[in-house]
């Protein structure tokens, strides 16, 4: 039985198991198949926060309203002005990056030097803010009371304007509050700390100022929060009121949803933890480069690689600022 062969003119042209595919060498390859895992896990991050989301998109808070703190500026609320700044400085780290790893191929180590100190000092500055940020989010800010049901009501002016609770609550002095511990056999109600005020002393500074209304974590069509009559106000917070809630943790939010807590708390924290091991090995490469290791291997490659990590960990930063406080 004779046998026919089929040339397809592809004979020869595939990989053959060669020690450099794609003309990269095993370091970058490496590299290059750890960022695509890594892209991959941060993609489902990203997805399973955008499905809860949707999922809650009439209670979602408003990113306006949550980002709103900037260092030494106390007192004003200027929305997304530092996140703002953290990205540029992020963007700016990437730039350098890329001007290390261009040096790196001229084989000008002086260069390579200080491009590699400003990556590392932008890198230092993002991770610093982005700890401020967390700080700042979860002591918080105005104070709200979650109800019943769950859903946190906050307090708001008769135009509109955010109220602290600080502002209007009346301490009762004469009243001794104990804290929920459990070397007192209560473990299931254990608390980390009592709020500031409880939720009587809210009630009764809500009822002595008629300026003040409550408003829900419910949006309206116009993308507002709804705000409450007097009356309304004062049936809500007595029918429904539950606990004293002050800035965000894993369990509650005074800026709406817990979820949204979750996951920023997951993902922002997954990625400054990735910065921060950018940081540490760019630490490593620069006085590596400093000692003249690389000027002796005839290459800067290491820069490279690391730049390739660098380069992707902003990148991801672009999607999560995305995600997070402007879609």
């Amino acid at each position: 039985m004779d046998t026919t062969v089929v040339n397809t003119g592809t004979e020869g042209k595939t990989w053959g198991g060669g020690n450099q595919p794609l003309k990269a060498s095993y370091g970058k390859m490496m590299m290059w198949f750890f960022i695509l895992s890594d892209a991959l896990t941060f993609s489902g991050f990203l997805a399973a926060y955008g499905f809860s989301r949707f999922k809650f998109i009439d209670s979602w808070p408003i990113a306006d309203e949550v980002f709103t703190h900037v260092p030494f500026l106390h007192g004003q609320e200027l929305p997304m002005i530092y996140v703002a700044f953290m990205t540029f400085i992020l963007i700016m780290s990437s730039v350098t990056m890329v001007l290390a790893v261009d040096a790196g191929h001229k084989m000008n180590k002086a260069k390579v030097t200080i491009y590699m100190f400003l990556t590392i000092i932008g890198g230092l500055i993002f991770v610093g803010s982005q700890a401020w940020e967390w700080a700042t989010f979860i002591k918080g800010d105005y104070g709200a009371i979650q109800t019943n049901g769950g859903n946190i009501l906050q307090f708001v002016d008769n135009e509109g304007h955010r109220v602290a609770l600080r502002d209007f609550a009346i301490v009762d002095e004469h009243k001794t509050r104990v804290e929920d511990q459990r070397k007192s056999g209560i473990w299931f109600t254990d608390n980390e700390s009592l709020p500031t005020f409880t939720l009587e002393e809210v009630v009764s500074g809500f009822e002595a100022n008629d300026n003040i209304l409550i408003r829900t974590q419910q949006l309206t069509e116009d993308g507002k929060k709804t705000v409450l009559s007097r009356e309304e106000s004062i049936k809500q917070l007595k029918a429904n009121g539950k606990a004293v809630v002050e800035g965000a943790n894993l369990h509650v939010n005074e800026y709406g949803s817990p979820l949204f807590a979750d996951f920023f708390f997951f993902i922002t924290g997954f990625h400054g933890f990735h910065v921060f091991s950018g940081v540490v090995i760019n630490i490593i490469i620069f006085f590596n480069v400093i000692l003249g290791t690389y000027e002796r291997r005839k290459n800067y490659e290491m820069v490279e690689k690391v730049g390739l990590y660098w380069h992707f960990v902003d990148l991801v930063w672009v999607f999560v600022f995305t995600f997070f406080y402007l879609v």
